[in-house]
């Protein structure tokens, strides 16, 4: 919402990839740090040989480990399980996922909506050897909240909340998000207030 006090978190959208009982876990998906994936690969002396993510810049997802890289991605489709079985790089470790379109990561979580967060360095290896999803975001750090904390800032208008949208996450430039995940939720900034009313 306008008028956030947090500055860390203004203008922010961020996508609640787990929300439970325990909490809540989620990625700001529109404040871009100054590296990009090709960056991140070189610092662990990884190779970038996908032309199509050369400029794709790295995310901050939160406050909460920022040393940590987050990659969020769609499930795979069936082009990519058949040229999965031919990637350069091969896992034995069986998915963290039980859903058959699953990547086999060594350390994913499914969202609710069709996507993955992937956490374990072979997917680093995978994008870096031509392989892995053909959408990517990708990110250092998380956000989170403790069992209820979200539920009480929502209760304190301090959110705005509409369902996810792909294509904001994938195909919209970074500092269009804001806005875009405005228009998804049918209103614009300028006609929202920071003060709540009273009757």
């Amino acid at each position: 919402m306008p008028g956030m006090d947090d500055m860390s978190f203004a203008r922010s959208v961020i996508y609640i990839c787990e929300h439970t009982s325990r909490g809540a876990l989620g990625l700001c998906l529109n404040k871009p740090l100054p590296m990009s994936l090709l960056d991140l690969l070189s610092q662990r002396g990884l190779p970038l040989k996908r032309d199509d993510l050369r400029e794709l810049p790295l995310c901050w997802g939160g406050p909460v480990q920022t040393e940590r890289g987050f990659m969020l991605h769609p499930k795979r489709t069936g082009a990519e399980e058949a040229e999965a079985g031919s990637d350069a790089i091969q896992d034995d470790a069986p998915p963290t996922s039980q859903d058959d379109d699953a990547w086999p990561y060594a350390s994913s979580l499914s969202t609710a909506d069709g996507l993955q967060i992937t956490t374990s360095k072979d997917i680093l290896e995978a994008l870096s050897y031509v392989g892995g999803p053909t959408q990517i975001f990708a990110a250092l750090g998380y956000c989170a909240w403790e069992k209820g904390q979200l539920e009480q800032e929502l209760g304190q208008n301090s959110w705005l909340t509409v369902p996810a949208e792909h294509s904001l996450i994938f195909d919209m430039p970074l500092e269009l998000r804001y806005e875009g995940a405005m228009r998804l939720l049918g209103v614009s900034e300028a006609s929202l207030s920071a003060q709540a009313g009273h009757a």
